[in-house]
């Protein structure tokens, strides 16, 4: 497996939208796109929790209330 430039993966990508979305909107997705701002590796620990057993917990409750197929 080879291992992809920046380069490369920004290209691909471009691809995909304008294969997906055509030109016009592809263009106009890049336009509304916003990288945001911060350090996602500080500010994680503050929004991520850390205790499995209450992940876990949530994540139960959260598939109760899920429709069932």
């Amino acid at each position: 497996m080879s291992v992809k430039t920046l380069h490369q993966i920004q290209q691909e990508g471009l691809d995909v939208l304008v294969e997906k979305l055509g030109p016009d909107d592809a263009i106009r997705f890049l336009q509304i796109y916003e990288p945001g701002s911060g350090d996602w590796t500080k500010d994680r620990k503050k929004y991520l929790e850390k205790d499995p057993d209450k992940i876990i917990k949530r994540i139960m409750e959260r598939r109760k209330k899920l429709p069932v197929p």
